[in-house]
């Protein structure tokens, strides 16, 4: 289609050129005289072939508006050059008499083309992240054979189970789990997220992402239509083609419009012809205001915009299953987040470590970690896994053995080291007089004492940890006016003290799954509300809450409960969707403003109501002004970005 108009655009102008040479009116304004016998059939039959050729795709489009009856751009247009060529047919063939305007007309014709042209060209590229997006994936794969030769061969070909081995520097060209290799790969053409992550045998790689400075093997899970970019790719192209609130609003403006540009170039037509100077000037005024009318910026303004913003999204790990659900989160006065999994990591870890006497803090959770290192137990690997965290290098114990129900002991660098619980320390009659403890204890953490002997060198508390990303997407929240929330079946101690670390403005304890969505009910009652979980036993929650958000989805984005998944674990992904629903919903309305307002000032400059201070508006520069107007809509939308 592109290239179609670019074609008729070129062969028009090259016709346009004799038809200026022979238009008495340019002859006149030039100085120069060009008349032969049959000259003026000669203007008529280049017309003929230029409103035929060129203005094919405008007269098709008139009986295509006609049929789904909704008159729009392509009427007007088509009514524009049809009047002003049949009126300068007319005339050369004596039916009327006035003066024709045939080289107004192919110039009229030859800027539509080029508008047509170039303001495709802007819409393609607005439209063309959802191309990126396909491109992410590569083409090819290395097919490990059985004697353990690679074959380079089309992903379509791959099947579940084969092995594909993916080099340095490479794109993954599939879903699968890593067999053999170590590696980071950049996964932030995915999921927005920069930092590289780290692959070993066992995890998952999703195809897209780019390898790192190691070889990997890699057993195919998923193909076609399963892998996750290709369902992301779905997502956005359905998510793109929804109907928007703002759109069905253009749409109604748009008919609107081409009602008001056929109307007000009926009355200009009638008002010019019994006032004005001549039939012809009546003609001219008619065409300009039908052009300059058009409504074609109006009509793209909505869906360039959600275009855009649709691919963005996805490009930064935010999946819009329901658009208009997206655009309503700009209107959010109240978060509801899910607890385990969401505002924490949803695992079991150190939060506290409270030392005694004089041993520091750091060597009371090496002692622990290195007792507690080949225990199984869920509080030995939350001990571990801190230790690790905190790149805390362990000792390895002698004599190890454990205190049933109660805890472990062995010798930790020839010292003998306890880590127990409350219930030992009352059984063998040792008393801890520490308020730190108490508070600890109030908040509803795991405390565990750490021993040299019989003496309490210090405790561990441990709860699930709270994300640091949870307390900065709190606080951007709350600067936005959103009131925040926490769900969660914990006890009142948990929850109150992961509420008060992480600032939150109020919380509901002790809530079962069933029990979720009649709470996201209670606070809709004062609030519109998003629900924020991981889609699993929040769904019913998910589906209650005005915006339904799951969080961590992962590669896993088929999430059927919710509006819009979030493919981090990172609360503060839930910030960015209402920042870019607030952007979006901005540039819409910029669009239609711009797209409504511009006919305010230049349907009436082009039915000539400036006339009298020397300001008229020729079909041609209506035309060029119309084609502006689109080309200034699309470049707007293109300029949509997350931050």
């Amino acid at each position: 289609m592109l290239e179609d108009f670019r074609k008729r655009f070129i062969i028009s102008i090259l016709l346009t050129v004799p038809i200026l040479i022979l238009s008495p009116s340019i002859q006149s304004f030039f100085g120069f005289s060009f008349v032969f016998a049959g000259s003026e059939l000669a203007l008529l039959a280049l017309a003929t072939t230029i409103y035929a050729y060129g203005g094919y795709p405008f007269l098709k489009g008139i009986v295509q508006e006609f049929r789904s009856r909704l008159p729009g751009m392509m009427t007007l247009i088509a009514v524009a050059i049809t009047v002003a060529y049949v009126f300068s047919a007319a005339i050369v063939l004596g039916m009327v008499s006035g003066k024709p305007f045939f080289w107004e007309l192919a110039t009229l014709i030859d800027i539509m083309l080029l508008g047509h042209w170039i303001e495709m060209r802007s819409v393609l590229g607005a439209s063309r992240a959802l191309e990126e997006l396909v491109k992410i994936m590569p083409s090819e794969a290395h097919l490990m054979k059985e004697s353990g030769e690679t074959e380079d061969v089309s992903i379509e070909t791959l099947k579940l189970g084969d092995l594909v081995l993916i080099r340095p520097g490479e794109k993954i060209p599939v879903d699968g789990v890593v067999i053999e290799g170590t590696s980071s790969l950049n996964e932030s053409m995915l999921t927005g997220e920069s930092k590289p992550v780290s692959r070993k045998p066992g995890d998952t790689v999703t195809g897209g992402s780019i390898n790192g400075e190691g070889s990997l093997v890699a057993e195919v899970k998923k193909t076609g239509k399963d892998t996750y970019l290709n369902q992301v790719i779905d997502l956005v192209q359905k998510a793109q083609e929804s109907k928007s609130r703002a759109q069905d609003l253009a749409n109604r403006a748009a008919l609107l419009l081409t009602v008001i540009a056929l109307s007000v170039g009926a009355i200009t037509f009638i008002a010019w012809y019994l006032l004005g100077p001549s039939l012809d000037f009546a003609v001219e005024r008619a065409a300009t205001v039908m052009v300059i009318a058009c409504p074609h910026a109006l009509g793209l303004a909505v869906p360039l915009v959600v275009a855009v913003s649709t691919a963005l999204a996805a490009q930064s790990g935010l999946l819009i299953r329901n658009r208009q659900a997206f655009e309503g989160a700009r209107n959010l006065q109240a978060i509801v987040f899910d607890k385990t999994g969401t505002l924490t990591r949803g695992v079991f870890g150190v939060t506290d470590i409270l030392a005694f006497g004089d041993v520091s803090e750091e060597e009371i959770l090496r002692r622990a970690a290195s007792l507690e290192e080949n225990s199984e137990h869920p509080i030995a690997r939350g001990i571990v896994q801190s230790a690790g965290e905190r790149d805390i290098s362990l000792s390895q114990p002698q004599e190890f053995r454990a205190i049933s129900g109660k805890g472990v002991e062995g010798r930790v660098d020839g010292i003998l080291t306890r880590v127990v619980s409350p219930g030992y320390l009352k059984e063998e009659d040792i008393t801890v007089v520490d308020s730190r403890v108490e508070k600890t204890l109030s908040q509803g953490k795991t405390v565990v004492f750490v021993l040299q002997d019989r003496t309490v060198l210090g405790a561990l508390a441990l709860a699930d940890i709270v994300r640091e990303e949870s307390r900065d997407a709190i606080s951007h929240l709350k600067e936005m006016g959103v009131r925040c929330m926490m769900l969660t079946g914990d006890n009142q101690f948990v929850a109150k003290w992961v509420a008060e670390e992480i600032g939150l403005d109020d919380y509901f304890a002790e809530v079962l799954p069933h029990e979720k969505a009649e709470k996201i009910k209670e606070v809709q009652k004062q609030y519109r509300v998003a629900m924020v979980g991981d889609g699993i036993n929040d769904a019913p929650a998910l589906v209650q809450a005005d915006v339904g958000i799951a969080i961590g989805a992962g590669t896993d984005v088929a999430v059927e409960s919710a509006d819009i998944v979030l493919v981090r674990s990172d609360p503060r992904d839930v910030v960015d969707i209402i920042v870019l629903s607030k952007k979006t919903y901005s540039k819409m309305v910029q669009n239609l403003l711009w797209a409504t307002g511009y006919n305010t000032f230049a349907i009436p400059l082009a039915a000539g109501v400036a006339i009298g201070y020397g300001i008229i508006l020729t079909p041609t520069i209506g035309a060029a002004l119309m084609s502006a107007s689109t080309v200034i809509v699309a470049i707007n939308a293109r300029m949509l970005r997350m931050n």
